[in-house]
């Protein structure tokens, strides 16, 4: 993956997520879904919470999770 640090990383990233963006606090190629656990090249990256400071593959997961977080106890 070419990124804007002007050179490749390999291994895994850490982002600071914001509502409408990220921070890349340790440049890397990728992310783990919090749901999955599959790697997320940067590039595809689209779906986190800011709130839980995650990261999602897909809107299948990140949907599944806020399920989780957000469901009544029982239900």
């Amino acid at each position: 993956m070419r990124n804007p640090f002007g050179k490749d990383h390999t291994g895994e990233a850490v982002l600071e997520f914001g509502d409408s963006d990220f921070m890349i606090l340790k440049p890397g190629a990728y992310v783990l879904c919090a749901v999955t656990g599959e790697k997320i090249p940067l590039q595809d990256l689209r779906y986190w919470s800011a709130e839980l400071q995650e990261a999602y593959k897909d809107a299948n997961a990140s949907a599944k999770r806020w399920k989780a977080v957000n469901s009544e106890p029982g239900t």
